[in-house]
């Protein structure tokens, strides 16, 4: 009997068609996924947008593996697989590239590329793997030293490798999860330029999460908008707007660069006139008079978190009425600048003043010279998470009539006001006696928000203040900082986005290892020239490390 030999079937090579019918996704009562529908066609970007808590990282981590729908079907090419494990869905081809990095830190560039792929020998031919990742590297249009260790690498650097593990995979769907929220713009075009082109080549398909519409436009073929779980908007990106894919996401007329469809905000305890808005609005990217500066940093040094000089002999200015950005990749000084001027950092030499006076950031200071600061991580460094939402809304005057009377704390107002600001402010808390801990991040934001726009202003000193916000938040923070502008207050906004400092500012300023490297006005800012400061590219002569 002679024996019939059937080869196997090969498996499917090149980009993968993507399709979720009806996928449902619940936890507990909530649901987080309600019937979504998408197709994502084979050699396409689909960018993939929508609020925080729309369902996007649920659809994905469902597609993935990591989660297991309770309703509907995952189809690839056409057919219907249970992905029950991540596991499984590297078999098929799915790679992810997550927000946060996952690199080993003690390993090497070359180590983490091989660690990623698994299935690994108890002995490594490393001759035949350096040339194998060797050729592989000489394909991409970066280069990263195979012997660095992530704990060497910038943070741009971090994200190439994160990407290069997946490629070197040859996945045939790529995931990519606000892949450039960590890059210059140059190396953002870069990395989304390349993942581009390997679509287009046919050799995979790639399922974007952004935030940024200009990712959206410039570079994806399709977009999908998830709302409160929901499917809101699917289409080709030639056919729609930014002003549209703003619609689908929050369910309201609004300008996504401005906000302009947002319900005015009078910030508590002041009367801000609607012209007033309108003036601040038409004042964005103006050039300011000028007078003596609101603040003034001068020769700042401090040290970071590991003893060396996170900042560097820095000194910039700002005046009244305007807001000075400063712009500058994850790590450079920024989050040390910040907390060195309002006091939550030692400063190891030179000086601040604020309105003339040296100021020191003390309590009393803050108040006699009406200096607000809302920082990049409220839970951490703005409020006391044990404390009630009252309480924290009180922070700033909880001493001080009519909050407190003959030195005895009057906690009936701070209940009152806050329920007033609660309501105001659409915050969404069990009530003012909830702990500041239980709150969502956009919630938080806005009871910091409450207390430090409360009253007159000076100074307002605010970093990264929307960031892991969803967009109605971010729209919301936005038109508060330009209303603070629009009462003739000065503004200083750090930020590693530079959308938002080109949105909002009348100057921006690079930082780069702790210093100023360039200084331009808005309306004249090209963003090659801010991304080639940003990544350290060119650096004005005479600064000089201090010994």
């Amino acid at each position: 009997m002679s024996v019939i030999h059937i080869d196997p079937i090969p498996a499917p090579r090149g980009a993968m068609a993507l399709e979720t019918v009806s996928l449902t996704k619940r936890f507990g009562s909530f649901t987080a996924l309600d019937a979504v529908s998408m197709a994502v066609k084979p050699g396409t970007v689909h960018a993939l947008l929508g609020e925080n808590g729309a369902g996007k990282s649920t659809l994905v981590k469902c597609v993935a593996g990591f989660h297991t729908p309770d309703g509907g079907t995952v189809l690839c090419d056409g057919r219907e697989h249970e992905i029950a494990t991540p596991v499984v869905a590297r078999a098929l081809g799915i790679g992810m590239v997550y927000q946060h990095f996952t690199l080993a830190p003690g390993m090497t560039v070359a180590e983490n590329l091989l660690l990623a792929g698994g299935n690994l020998p108890a002995r490594i031919d490393w001759r035949a793997q350096r040339a194998k990742l060797g050729e592989f590297l000489e394909r991409m249009p970066f280069k990263l030293d195979l012997d660095a260790r992530p704990s060497e690498l910038a943070a741009g650097e971090k994200q190439k490798l994160e990407l290069l593990k997946q490629l070197y995979l040859k996945p045939r769907l790529l995931i990519l999860d606000e892949p450039t929220s960590v890059l210059t713009p140059q190396e953002a075009d870069e990395v989304l330029g390349l993942v581009r082109e390997f679509t287009r080549t046919g050799q995979c398909t790639v399922l974007l999460i952004t935030h940024k519409f200009r990712e959206v436009m410039a570079y994806a073929d399709d977009v999908t908008v998830l709302r409160r779980g929901a499917l809101t908007h699917c289409g080709a990106v030639a056919t729609t707007t930014p002003e549209a894919l703003a619609r689908a996401m929050i369910g309201a007329q609004i300008d996504p660069a401005r906000g302009d469809g947002a319900a005015p905000f009078e910030a508590p305890g002041t009367a801000q006139a609607s012209d007033a808005r309108a003036d601040g609005a038409a004042h964005a990217g103006a050039t300011p008079p000028r007078s003596a500066p609101a603040l003034a940093v001068r020769d700042l040094v401090v040290r970071g978190d590991r003893g060396s000089f996170a900042v560097n002999r820095l000194s910039l200015q700002l005046h009244a009425g305007e807001i000075l950005g400063v712009a500058g990749v994850s790590g450079n000084g920024q989050r040390e600048l910040m907390e060195a001027i309002v006091g939550q950092r030692p400063r190891h030499a030179g000086e601040v003043h604020a309105l003339g006076r040296p100021y020191s950031a003390t309590r009393a200071q803050n108040r006699a010279l009406s200096i607000r600061s809302l920082p990049e991580e409220p839970l951490r460094n703005g409020c006391v998470p044990d404390m009630s939402v009252a309480e924290n809304m009180a922070l700033r005057d909880f001493d001080v009539a009519p909050m407190s009377r003959w030195g005895i704390l009057h906690s009936g107002a701070w209940r009152v006001r806050a329920r007033r600001w609660i309501a105001d402010l659409q915050i969404k808390t069990r009530g003012e006696g909830a702990p500041a801990a239980s709150l969502s991040g956009g919630s938080l934001q806005r009871v910091i928000l409450a207390r430090e726009l409360a009253g007159h202003i000076n100074v307002l000193i605010a970093m990264n203040p929307v960031f892991g916000l969803d967009f109605a938040a971010v729209r919301d923070i936005h038109e508060r900082i330009l209303q603070v502008r629009a009462a003739g207050s000065a503004v200083l906004l750090i930020s590693e986005d530079l959308d938002e400092l080109l949105e909002l500012t009348d100057r921006i300023v690079v930082m780069s290892e702790g210093r100023i490297v360039h200084e331009t006005a808005t309306h004249d800012a090209q963003r090659h020239v801010l991304g080639a400061f940003m990544g350290g590219g060119r650096v004005e002569a005479g600064t000089e490390a201090v010994a």
